[in-house]
């Protein structure tokens, strides 16, 4: 039989809502072929099911040696020297690599550290949001909450949690986030991204100068001293560096925005969570559920041709699961397009299954509770600003949110126990 042509997925239309395509993949069937924007084709996974087994599979690798020619051709890795440089983290390792490397992050993103953390995140919060205008209205008098909140509370965090300290959390820019979006070598924007990488790394060398010059009992000095004391090469703490930089802080600032679009669009249970608190915990992992901000994983590969939920994969083809879709899958999530502050909550995929679950889980789960909590606490009639339909979701290949948040809300309250000083 002839191989059908990949479903494509791109366009403002599927960044959007991709949820319909999705729906309509999943009743077709667990695995598609897919083409995403820069021509690279893979083999999507959609289903509940068969998501957490492809996430747990062990014949399936995550490092980009097991890629064949067909996928490099068009996979618009980075250029070297950075591709050797800043790609060899945990995201692209295998055991018994991944395994050493993942154990020198665990304990400082343990849920009994981050929640000692949560004081300090309160702070930060409140005075991200004491620094808003009094008020904010309608088109001009808008305020982009990506701008004044989510692009900034997830890098203060970052910080406190990892040990970067405040002279070199001052020069980071935020458009190195950027760079994991594909930019083609043929692409007109390749040059400016080369020089976003090579500023990156620049700066992930000074870091590491810094660490190893001034050493604190922070994750960042900890992962200096392992690369010094042999368990890492200095690429790896480069790589490591760079993946908690980048994948430390922009899907927590998406998901801000997905979950408030979310709130916005069922006002009833914004509402309910203003009036109810208590209910932070549970409607976090809802929000989570019903539009997460890591909607693709990242590549898997087979190390030999294979049957994968039935369809015969060649051996280096790109494998991803659709955690977004997995997530709405009706028989997993009973009328799973609804958001339901009561559902009984069940094992969401929203930081991926098996070895290459998100080791932040725990503190993006508090940072989203505390600047949930904190802006429909603080922000009363906090509404879009513009219709839903004019909101501008990020290109991104692999994540969701949206690229401002444009908001409107009333005089901002002040946080229990103290005034607030007018910016």
């Amino acid at each position: 039989m002839p191989t059908p042509d990949p479903i494509p997925l791109s366009g403002p239309a599927y960044k959007r809502d991709p949820y319909p395509l999705y729906a309509r993949m999943r009743e077709a069937g667990p695995i598609h072929r897919v083409v995403f924007p820069s021509g690279v084709t893979a083999w999507l996974v959609t289903g509940y099911a068969a998501a957490q087994r492809t996430l747990a599979d062990p014949r399936l690798g995550k490092n980009h040696a097991l890629g064949n020619d067909r996928w490099r051709a068009r996979a618009s890795i980075m250029p070297e020297p950075q591709h050797s440089r800043l790609q060899v983290h945990l995201l692209h390792q295998d055991p018994p690599k991944h395994t050493g490397m993942r154990r020198l992050i665990t304990d400082a993103f343990a849920p009994r550290r981050v929640e000692a953390l949560r004081p300090r995140l309160q702070e930060l919060a409140d005075e991200l949001v004491d620094a808003l205008p009094a008020a904010a209205g309608p088109h001009d008098d808008a305020v982009d909450l990506v701008e004044a909140f989510a692009a900034r509370f997830p890098f203060l965090v970052l910080a406190e949690a990892i040990g970067l300290p405040p002279h070199l959390a001052a020069r980071f820019r935020r458009e190195w986030g950027g760079v994991v979006a594909p930019v083609g070598p043929t692409d007109p924007g390749r040059p400016a991204y080369e020089a976003l990488l090579r500023g990156l790394e620049d700066y992930i060398a000074e870091v590491v100068a810094d660490r190893r010059a001034a050493p604190d009992d922070g994750l960042l000095s900890r992962l200096v001293a392992a690369r010094d004391a042999g368990e890492l090469t200095p690429e790896e703490l480069d790589s490591m560096i760079f993946q908690l930089l980048v994948a430390g802080q922009e899907p927590v600032t998406n998901q801000i925005t997905t979950a408030l679009v979310a709130l916005f669009r069922h006002p009833e249970a914004l509402e309910r969570l203003r009036a109810e608190p208590s209910l932070m915990p549970a409607a976090v992992e809802e929000l989570l559920r019903l539009d997460g901000a890591f909607e693709l994983t990242t590549w898997r590969f087979l190390a030999e041709d294979a049957e994968l939920h039935g369809t015969r994969v060649p051996a280096g083809d790109s494998v991803i699961v659709s955690l977004c879709a997995a997530n709405r899958d009706p028989e997993r999530f009973p009328d799973p397009d609804t958001l339901d502050l009561d559902r009984a909550q069940g094992s969401h995929l929203a930081f991926g299954h098996g070895i290459h679950f998100c080791p932040g889980a725990a503190l993006a789960r508090i940072e989203l509770q505390v600047a949930l909590g904190t802006l429909l606490a603080r922000l009363p009639g906090l509404r879009l600003a513009v219709p839903d339909g004019e909101l501008r979701w990020i290109p991104a290949v692999l994540g969701r949110g949206t690229a401002a948040l444009p908001v409107a809300y009333d005089a901002p309250r002040c946080p229990f126990g103290r005034e607030v000083t007018a910016p």
